[in-house]
Formats: structure tokens, C-alpha cells, sequence
């Protein structure tokens, strides 16, 4: 009966701890991917917090185009650890090929959530303060972009009400209702 709650309580904080960091991770290969601006404060404490393990990475892994792959694979092998370890304490036996399917998908939709984040942290920014700068707003502005331009321009701004972020918010829940969780599925059953 104890040992369930142990279980329960090393489960929550090994998702916490790791789920954490592979976010942070993530928001880094995104804002270079978005071209971001690098010496903005949360891009430097996103650097700070993964260059020690993206040093080493970068000697194996190039990057490719201008994308930084290790990046992309230390989220991969952050997020493949963590299904690993709630496995290991949940005494459940699990494929390798079932757990790196899992990892991918829960990073798609990880991906997906922050751009569903960044839209809604930034229509209630430009309600809150619509003419001051702020440091995170010019991240989010970068991250949310790739998604509120074709938007924008499906959209136009009706009656000064811009009304994208709405298009761009359902699109992103269609995604996760029918990519994800039908990729979920299939990477469950190889466990």
C-alpha cells in the first residue's frame, strides 16, 4: 500500500524534474529555429541551462541548414530517460522502439502546446500592456509567428479585432486531436 504512494510521489517528480528541462530544451531549438533574438534575457537562460550538455552533443551531432539537431536529439534523449524512469518505477517492462515513438510524440505535441501558449500569453499581453516593450514578448512574437502569419493572412483584423490568434488556437487543438493522439495510440501499442 506504501509503496504505491512512494511510487506515485518518485513518478511525479521524476515528470516534473524532466519535463522541465526537456521544455526548456525545446523552447531553445524552437526560438533558433524561429531565428529568435539570442541576447534576449530568456534566450540567454535558455542557453545557460543547456549548453553544458549541448557541448558534448554538438561534437557528434552537426547541425544541418542551419538547424541544431543536437538540440532536437537531447530533447529526444531527455524525454526517451523520463518515459524510461516512471517505466522503471512503475515496475512496467517496456520496447525500446515503443518508448523513442513515445518520445517523439509527446515532443510534437509538447511543440505544439507552447505555440498554443505563446498565442494565448500574447493576446492577453496585448490586452494587458498593448504599447510597452518586454523581454518575453519579443520571444513569444518570434514563436508564435511561423503559425499567426498564414493566420493573419487568412484573417484579416475585422473592426480593429484581430481575430487569428482564434484560427491559429483551433487549428492547433484539430492537430492535437488528429495527429497526435492517433500517433499516441500507435506508439502505446509497440509498449
Amino acid at each position: 500500500m506504501g509503496g504505491s504512494y512512494i511510487g506515485n510521489a518518485a513518478t511525479f517528480v521524476v515528470e516534473t524534474v524532466f519535463g522541465i528541462y526537456v521544455l526548456i530544451v525545446m523552447l531553445r531549438f524552437l526560438l533558433q529555429l524561429v531565428h529568435a533574438d539570442f541576447y534576449n534575457p530568456l534566450s540567454q537562460m535558455l542557453v545557460t541551462a543547456t549548453q553544458p550538455p549541448l557541448k558534448y552533443l554538438r561534437r557528434v551531432i552537426p547541425g544541418i541548414g542551419g538547424i541544431d539537431l543536437s538540440s532536437a536529439v537531447l530533447a529526444l534523449i531527455v524525454q526517451f530517460a523520463q518515459l524510461l524512469l516512471v517505466m522503471l518505477i512503475l515496475g512496467r517492462n517496456a520496447s525500446v522502439v515503443g518508448l523513442l515513438m513515445l518520445s517523439v510524440v509527446r515532443l510534437l505535441e509538447l511543440t505544439i502546446y507552447i505555440m498554443m501558449f505563446s498565442v494565448i500569453i500574447l493576446v492577453v499581453l496585448s490586452w494587458i500592456q498593448p504599447s510597452t516593450y518586454n523581454p518575453i514578448f519579443g520571444v513569444l512574437n518570434s514563436l508564435s509567428a511561423p503559425v499567426m502569419r498564414p493566420a493573419r493572412r487568412l484573417v484579416p483584423p475585422m473592426g480593429g479585432l484581430d481575430l487569428s490568434a482564434i484560427v491559429v488556437l483551433l487549428a492547433l487543438g484539430v492537430l492535437l486531436r488528429v495527429l497526435i493522439a492517433p500517433l499516441e495510440h500507435l506508439a502505446l501499442q509497440f509498449l
